[in-house]
């Protein structure tokens, strides 16, 4: 059972995650994505940026009238320093290295569109790791190959469930998507049988 829309709705990212929390919460869609450069300036406040980058990959796509865009950005930061997605398992490593044992924040955008008007929103939690020996962060590294998230690990595989022991805020916002405010977006758009 999946709610019926009164627009088509296009999901532009490839992240599976992202795929897995909109099909969670009842919604059809399909995905596309556009290639868009993630850079922003150095003097870019760190809870602008995932909002800025989100609408830059909405506005990457044409703008098609009648249908519902949905895009979003995710940054991890710690002491003031972004966690970019990791290159290799050298940067893997140092990331997960830096956040064991201390809290970081999680920035997640969005940025909703449609006939040419868009919307963007950032929701952010603080997310607490207990300390991670070397040979867990390894381990994690080897079996969960995390280069495609930021920050280095996923809030729901192995390292979010066995290390994470506090968060502040939406679990559905480290994961990805904060879909309690995408749904206030969708919301009206919903058709009542």
């Amino acid at each position: 059972m999946s709610f019926t829309l009164s627009s088509p709705l296009i999901l532009g990212s490839n992240s599976p995650r992202r795929k897995e929390i909109l099909e969670k919460s009842g919604f059809k869609f399909e995905v596309e994505s556009k290639d868009t450069l993630e850079d922003f300036l150095v003097s870019t406040p760190i809870n602008e940026i995932a909002g800025m980058l989100a609408e830059r990959k909405n506005r990457a796509f044409e703008t098609i009238n009648d249908r519902l865009l949905l895009t979003a950005d995710t940054v991890v930061c710690i002491h003031n320093t972004i966690l970019n997605k990791p290159k290799n398992e050298k940067e893997a490593k140092e990331m997960l290295e830096l956040l064991s044992g201390q809290t970081h924040e999680v920035h997640t955008a969005f940025c909703f569109s449609h006939n040419g008007i868009f919307k963007t929103k950032t929701d952010t939690c603080k997310v607490s790791f207990k300390p991670i020996s070397s040979f867990e962060i390894d381990y994690y590294i080897t079996n969960y190959r995390p280069f495609d998230k930021a920050g280095s690990y996923g809030v729901q595989d192995f390292l979010g469930m066995a290390f994470i022991n506090k968060i502040e805020g939406s679990f559905y916002t480290v994961m990805g998507l904060p879909i309690h405010l995408v749904y206030e977006e969708l919301k009206p758009f919903i058709i009542l049988n």
